[in-house]
């Protein structure tokens, strides 16, 4: 059977995501933590809570991810100039230097990856990629498959 469009696309995914867990190996650094670094790079230094929003997840969550981040010399907790109960927090220079270097990899990337398709046809290619991603976004943030039951009705006939 031929592959899918989604196989590919699954399979560029599994690929993005083995090269990030090959980049981390030896680090203190994960997935998840890359994206709040990735975040500050962008952002400067921000409240605990705006970098929990940024992230889409809880502030309490946030906060251990910042204990560890900070456990591991990335970041730094400072007061706020404006508000004694917040915090800033901001990426330390070793941080800040690291995400340089990541950032200039991911040109790099950007760049390789793109030269894959003939020139004519990058601006096609890329307003694609934007219809799927955008098209996702909206499957995923308003539907929701469930395939627990499946798994419940496979677990009833292993006995």
């Amino acid at each position: 059977m031929e592959p899918t469009v989604l196989d590919r696309l699954l399979e560029i995914s599994a690929l993005f995501q083995r090269d990030m867990q090959n980049g981390f190996a030896g680090t203190a650094l994960t997935e998840t933590r890359v994206h709040a670094l990735w975040v500050l790079q962008h952002a400067g230094p921000v409240t605990q809570q705006a970098l929990a929003q940024a992230l889409g997840t809880t502030p309490r969550s946030v906060s251990a991810l910042i204990d560890a981040l900070a456990a591991a010399g990335y970041v730094v907790r400072g007061p706020h100039p404006d508000d004694r109960r917040a915090h800033l927090v901001t990426l330390t220079e070793a941080a800040a230097t690291l995400m340089a270097g990541m950032q200039s990899d991911h040109e790099q990337l950007t760049s390789t990856l793109l030269s894959a398709v003939d020139a004519a046809d990058r601006p096609g290619f890329e307003r694609g990629v934007l219809a799927v991603l955008e098209r996702l976004r909206g499957l995923v943030g308003s539907e929701t498959v469930d395939y627990s039951a499946v798994e419940r009705r496979a677990e009833g006939t292993q006995t």
